[in-house]
């Protein structure tokens, strides 16, 4: 009886076994083979290099690191400018608000939108030549602040990390605004009772019940803005001179404009190694916050 209880429990588990072997086993095995090679893409040829590009790209490729450093610094504002936004608009809605429901809707709006949409809408913005930014400052008495914003390199990288946390932010809003309601109202009572204060409420019981919740939001968010792609590609493209560059424009541009298909499935290799080894070590961290 316990051996067929066992195989039973195997067989509930064998279709996802099977889907995540030819989805992501297999397709991982046969890039990582492909990285060792020297290959176009087109022609039949491969030129066997071992890890010789797995070298190159930790070793010697600067614009590798670059885009990695560039993806750092959106993932940064997205952790601190996009998930504050997020928690302050969903602690908002949580309370008792006149049209509540009206902004939960108007603040999910962005992150259903297109992402290309979304991208040329503020490139026009954005504009330095016609862009509605650079009309409103003049307009406020502030043309000196006006610029190109997806042309200048002192600007251009903060520019799209915070068009990029606008677009993002309704994903954490709804999580946390989930993770709120699921705080038993009498908490907040019996602490009122007891002579709390709101910012007592927030700093005693809201904060430290939210802290696994943001645990989760910081990952996701991570995870997601690491891989930005689509959204870069219609603002900026990479540029100016690769400082908008992020690892899968990187990627992309090694396999489709220099033909090192090879070099760009090492490139894909690495990049979802450094994901893994970054979500394990935010695991870490939110395992010792659960347990404060």
């Amino acid at each position: 009886m316990k051996l067929k209880s066992t195989l039973e429990n195997y067989l509930f588990v064998l279709p996802a076994v099977i889907i995540f072997t030819i989805f992501y086993i297999i397709p991982f095995v046969w890039v990582f083979q492909l990285g060792m090679y020297e290959w176009d893409g087109i022609l039949p040829t491969k030129t066997f290099v071992g890890l010789g590009n797995f070298k190159e790209i930790f070793f010697e490729d600067k614009i590798w690191w670059q885009s990695m450093l560039n993806a750092g610094w959106i993932t940064f504002i997205a952790l601190t400018f996009q998930n504050a936004l997020a928690f302050l608009l969903a602690w908002a809605c949580d309370r008792e608000i006149k049209l509540k429901h009206f902004y939960k809707l108007i603040f999910f709006i962005p992150p259903v939108l297109s992402e290309v949409v979304v991208g040329l809408v503020w490139q026009w913005i954005l504009d330095g030549n016609y862009g509605l930014l650079n009309h409103w400052l003049a307009q406020l008495g502030l043309a000196q602040l006006a610029r190109n914003w997806l042309s200048d390199p002192q600007t251009a990288l903060t520019t799209v990390a915070i068009v990029h946390s606008w677009k993002g932010f309704g994903w954490g809003f709804l999580i946390f605004l989930a993770g709120l309601q699921t705080i038993p109202r009498e908490l907040y009572e019996a602490a009122h009772v007891d002579g709390a204060n709101a910012w007592d409420c927030f700093r005693k019981i809201t904060l430290p019940l939210m802290i696994p919740v943001a645990v989760l939001v910081g990952i996701l968010t991570v995870l997601g803005t690491m891989q930005a792609f689509v959204l870069i590609i219609a603002m900026t493209g990479g540029g100016p001179a690769y400082h908008t560059q992020v690892p899968v424009l990187r990627i992309l541009a090694s396999m489709r404009y220099s033909s090192h298909f090879g070099y760009a499935c090492a490139q894909g290799i690495s990049f979802g190694l450094i994901l893994i080894a970054i979500s394990f070590i935010q695991y870490r961290f939110s395992k010792k916050a659960r347990q404060m």
